[in-house]
């Protein structure tokens, strides 16, 4: 394709060269870079990728894409190579990469899921009910890419521009008329998912997180970028019981339709007399659902608790605006599975356990809430930290667990490059904040810990596995090793024969 094709409809400055430079492919990492390739010179909060222009030119680079000018004698060293100058160079990436992959997003029509808690589940619930009603559905975050056929994991919950273009094209291609996507607030604040234009966007919630170097400097700053989804979408979908909601929908030019179980005015509400629901393989929830013209039906969820709810208000009233039919609306949230979000693993009839991505201090407050609710004999917990990560999910998961379970068991997460002692005791000093007589156990092998939990499993207990959820390996000194919760469970539930 011609880098005029490109940037036709952009705002750009030619340094030198010409348009009608052929453009084999789009790069923004130094060490793919192709012949004849297009690299994209990003600004970084610890690198900044102009520092690598010559290097990529050496690699056969036809066209480089610059934010800031280049030193004269790096660009005197690349004659015969086109330099197209941008005000920011990833905006300019996610839209030259819609351009290359001929607008994907244009093809389909596209949801969008953002939020702190509930963006992965509310995206398989939605793509559950697209299913049920017949419609070929994509799917992108947390837990990867699915697409008919297809399923692959991502480094990110919002791939970069280039990627989600490339992955909205394999979908197209393949048919999908809907792609249901979580937009991460920094996917929209890195323009990773510039220039796509949402028939629905979804707002789940929103808590304190990723307030880091790196990613916000203030909660305002993370609420202002998930509040840019609906700048970019037809029909807003909104928690009307979230204290933020107001605040992050300023300047939003979407139509909007509430939901919720409080709020005073809403579209969608549901009753407030739910009904828990314990089977060996599942734990669920049954409400009155309250239509925008008074009607109500009866809404049963195959995943647990209150949280479980508004995801599925936010489901039946994603449904609603794509008209889809009440009985997909039904199958779907009865049968939608999401892997590691309070995913059971059904081993036995004495005790259930399950598993769940919770990792930080709200996520893990509102799940220990959720199934205490279902009044277990004892609620058990087995946890550890990531490494090189603030300790402050650890000293606040270590508080919410110390007050919340009858029984912690301590382990490894992801250490990454700290030592798993270290990281404990850090999490022993939050629980001593929260309950300084909680009773626990330290086995830093998570394996051990697994197996500890199962043998020590007493009747009627509910045990929650958290923290790696969805996650397929363990990360030690920056070696992961395969790790799936899930299977390493039901392997040792049949070699040692748990009832």
């Amino acid at each position: 394709m011609l880098l005029k094709q490109l940037v036709k409809g952009l705002t750009y400055t030619l340094v030198q060269g010409d348009l009608n430079t052929e453009v084999s492919d789009i790069y923004y990492d130094s060490r793919k870079v192709q012949p004849q390739g297009l690299f994209v010179c990003i600004v970084g909060t610890q690198r900044d990728s102009h520092d690598y222009a010559a290097d990529v030119v050496a690699k056969g680079a036809g066209t480089l894409v610059i934010q800031h000018d280049l030193p004269a004698e790096v660009l005197a060293g690349m004659p015969g190579v086109t330099v197209v100058q941008f005000d920011n160079t990833r905006y300019a990436m996610a839209m030259l990469s819609a351009a290359f992959f001929n607008h994907p997003a244009e093809e389909m029509t596209m949801v969008g899921v953002t939020g702190t808690k509930g963006k992965t589940t509310t995206t398989h619930m939605i793509k559950a009910v697209l299913d049920a009603a017949g419609h070929k559905t994509g799917m992108i975050g947390t837990n990867g890419v699915y697409y008919p056929g297809h399923h692959y994991d991502l480094n990110n919950t919002t791939p970069e521009s280039y990627e989600l273009q490339r992955i909205l094209r394999q979908m197209a291609d393949a048919g999908c008329e809907t792609c249901v996507m979580e937009v991460s607030s920094q996917g929209l604040k890195m323009d990773r998912v510039a220039g796509i234009h949402y028939r629905v966007g979804v707002f789940t919630n929103l808590y304190p997180d990723h307030i880091a170097p790196g990613e916000h400097s203030s909660f305002e700053e993370y609420r202002y970028w998930k509040g840019q989804l609906f700048q970019r979408c037809d029909i807003g979908v909104v928690n009307a019981d979230d204290p933020n909601t107001e605040l992050l929908l300023q300047g939003h030019t979407c139509c909007l339709v509430t939901y919720g179980i409080d709020a005073d005015q809403v579209d969608y509400r549901a009753s407030k007399d739910y009904e828990l629901l314990r089977t060996k393989t599942m734990l669920g929830v049954s409400f009155d659902l309250t239509e925008p013209d008074g009607q109500t039906m009866k809404i049963q969820v195959g995943m647990p608790g209150r949280f479980s709810i508004y995801n599925a208000l936010a489901t039946i009233a994603t449904a609603r605006s794509l008209d889809l039919p009440n009985e997909a609306i039904h199958e779907g949230l009865q049968n939608a599975v999401v892997k590691g979000r309070v995913e059971l693993v059904p081993i036995s009839h004495r005790f259930t356990i399950l598993i769940d991505y919770a990792h930080n201090e709200a996520a893990t407050e509102s799940l220990m809430e959720t199934l205490k609710a279902y009044h277990p004999h004892r609620m058990v917990v087995v946890f550890g930290c990531g490494g090189n990560r603030s300790k402050l999910r650890r000293y606040g998961m270590g508080e919410v667990c110390a007050r919340m379970a009858d029984f912690c068991i301590l382990t490894e997460d992801n250490n990454r490059f700290e030592k798993v002692e270290d990281i404990i005791a850090d999490i022993k000093e939050g629980m001593r904040r929260g309950n300084p007589n909680a009773a626990y156990v330290e086995i830093p092998d998570r394996l051990d810990a697994l197996h500890y939990a199962i043998d020590h499993a007493q009747d009627g207990d509910l045990i929650a596995v958290i923290g790696k959820g969805h996650e397929a390996y363990r990360d030690r000194q920056g070696v992961k090793t395969p790790f799936l919760e899930r299977e390493l469970i039901e392997e040792y539930a049949a070699e040692t024969g748990v009832e």
